[in-house]
């Protein structure tokens, strides 16, 4: 079994994944691994798909996670959850929020949003992770905090404790916004999903 984990975050431009790939390696560092995060790669300036690889174990050699390899897939949103699940290895858990936020073609008209994404994701054999992480946002104090709240969901599947996430979010947060992340995290922590 390989000591490698390697968690795939995908979203939307402007939903935070920067900052949940950073707070990602940085926890994982202060666990004492040794962690590879990948360049935000997609549109992120206009609302486009965004997704970031973090690798973290013993030795990472690599950033990059081929298809089948994550451990974790971290949709900010279903579709995404849905287009990147070929990446998630068998046995891998799927954390999403279950937002529905459109894209272009369905902007426009020319498609609909595709139903049943959760169903079909869970049918496909992924373990998964759903809950309104806008709604707990909000409940933090910030729409903005669903990342946060995000990564709180995935910090526990990842079985690691509150406490150096909170450390993690002190250091790599603005000050004025510690509070309210902290809380978000907390709130995707406890979240029954």
């Amino acid at each position: 079994m390989s000591s490698v984990k390697s968690v795939l975050i995908v979203g939307v431009g402007g939903q935070g994944t920067l900052l949940a790939s950073r707070l990602l390696g940085s926890a994982m560092m202060d666990l004492g691994y040794d962690v590879k995060v990948s360049e935000v790669h997609g549109m992120s300036q206009r609302g486009g798909s965004v997704e970031t690889y973090v690798r973290y174990g013993d030795k990472v050699y690599s950033p990059v996670i081929e298809h089948g390899e994550a451990d974790i897939v971290l949709a900010f949103e279903q579709l995404e959850a849905a287009r990147f699940l070929p990446y998630l290895k068998k046995g891998g858990t799927v954390v999403v929020n279950t937002q529905q936020i459109d894209p272009m073609p369905v902007v426009t008209g020319s498609a609909a949003y595709p139903q049943g994404l959760l169903e079909s994701i869970r049918n496909q054999g992924a373990s998964l992770v759903a809950l309104d992480a806008l709604a707990l946002a909000e409940q933090a104090g910030s729409s903005k905090a669903v990342n946060v709240v995000l990564i709180g969901a995935m910090a526990r599947c990842l079985g690691t404790e509150q406490e150096i996430w909170l450390k993690t979010i002190e250091k790599t947060v603005p000050p004025k916004f510690v509070e309210m992340n902290k809380k978000a995290f907390v709130l995707g922590y406890e979240a029954e999903a």
